[in-house]
């Protein structure tokens, strides 16, 4: 069964233009999956090779015998398909010479971005347009689960009775996540099996294999620690104790992580130094099935909720292009996220439950401090709006954010 996602649209625009097109993210979010689905539309059109660098023989002609590897990929083809980009070394000047030398269509995927770092982009400045694909998002997630439901949640104009019934499947998605196989699993034993399996294959290829790091038992601690602090302030002390890393290494890990799509870390919002911290980031999952198999809990009742509905606000918004930041000021003033887009600054709060029209005294704060045209405070189902001075706040259930917003910026 395949779901349709959001990127594709994205990367068709790019399908006829000589670059190479780049799509990069976690191991089995449909990378290959989204490709092979694209080249099928092309496969009458256009003379199409598909090789990963799974296939040994392969891997080694590309990297001992660049010229018998085009003879045998390369050459008369139109479009060739390189899966598991990350195995090879050097990809990025061999990339080059592919590109310089043959009338060729290249995509490329892996699991991993550090074959893509400025090590390999330098050769392929000019040449490449690198797309990251995440797990699903809570769109793609409908499609799979309830595509009916997709019109209704992509208009943002419905009741509290699709509302809840959104809710309840958001309920799931914070539980197990956006992985494909995880989504399509028929039960929830199985869910958790795929997710531990995920993880298994995350420490042993992509870590292992492909970054060659010996000591994965510290990076499973190291992703275990950050797992229980979602939401919170990254303390690099604190984590080097738990993690028994070197401080310099946990800022290496973390790194890993984040080249490896499994956490991001979030910068703070800092127009004024003086009075705002300006120094540690706030960590999120890309994927909160990951997340919570990491720390074994898949429980409905919890008390990590809050920052499960703050992770889920966060991916949401990288996975449609946002880049949120967050604000704290030394008198310990917060708001959860903090989005520059189009000349405005829009603050926006995450609640579970809310009932009435009240905003904390840190966003008040905020609104004093930056006076924005609008903001957001999402919980389960409160829907409202409340006019402050010369902003408008808009009291909206998590599942209506996206949709509010784009409404709100494309208006």
């Amino acid at each position: 069964m395949y779901i349709p996602r959001d990127l594709e649209k994205e990367i068709k625009k790019y399908l006829s233009v000589k670059e190479i097109i780049a799509v990069t993210g976690a191991r089995q979010c449909g990378k290959t999956t989204l490709i092979l689905n694209l080249l099928k539309q092309l496969k009458d059109k256009k003379s199409i090779k598909m090789i990963s660098f799974d296939d040994i023989k392969a891997l080694s002609l590309f990297e001992n015998d660049l010229d018998s590897f085009c003879q045998l990929y390369v050459k008369n083809n139109d479009i060739i398909f390189i899966d598991e980009v990350q195995y090879a070394k050097e990809s990025g000047k061999k990339l080059k010479y592919i590109y310089d030398n043959f009338p060729i269509k290249i995509i490329i995927s892996g699991s991993s971005s550090s074959e893509l770092s400025i090590q390999s982009l330098k050769y392929l400045v000019g040449r490449i347009f690198i797309f990251s694909l995440y797990p699903f998002s809570f769109k793609e997630f409908l499609l799979a689960q309830n595509p009916s439901l997709v019109p209704l949640y992509e208009k943002a104009r419905y009741g509290v009775e699709i509302t809840t019934e959104l809710n309840r499947y958001l309920e799931e998605f914070i539980l197990f996540g956006g992985y494909p196989r995880v989504v399509l699993a028929k039960n929830k034993e199985e869910k958790i099996i795929v997710l531990r399996n995920i993880i298994n294959t995350y420490l042993l290829r992509e870590i292992k294999e492909v970054l060659g790091l010996k000591e994965d038992f510290k990076l499973l601690k190291l992703i275990k620690s950050l797992s229980l602090q979602i939401g919170n302030l990254v303390n690099y002390n604190e984590l080097s104790s738990l993690s028994e890393l070197s401080y310099p290494d946990v800022k290496n890990y973390f790194n890993i992580l984040e080249k490896t799509f499994i956490c991001s870390l979030m910068l703070p919002f800092k127009s004024n130094k003086r009075t705002e911290l300006v120094k540690n980031p706030k960590v999120y999952f890309y994927d909160l099935g990951f997340r919570n198999s990491i720390i074994d809990n898949f429980s409905v009742e919890r008390v990590d909720i809050g920052g499960m509905y703050e992770n889920f606000i966060f991916s949401e918004l990288v996975k449609n292009n946002f880049t949120p930041k967050y604000w704290r000021t030394k008198s310990k003033a917060e708001v959860d996220f903090i989005l520059e887009e189009k000349e405005e600054i829009i603050p926006i709060e995450i609640k579970v439950n809310l009932s009435e029209t009240n905003l904390t005294r840190s966003f008040q704060s905020f609104l004093e401090k930056y006076h924005p045209s609008a903001g957001f405070i999402c919980s389960s189902h409160f829907e409202n709006e409340l006019k402050v001075s010369h902003c408008k706040v808009y009291f909206i259930p998590h599942v209506k954010l996206l949709q509010r917003l784009n409404l709100y910026l494309n208006k």
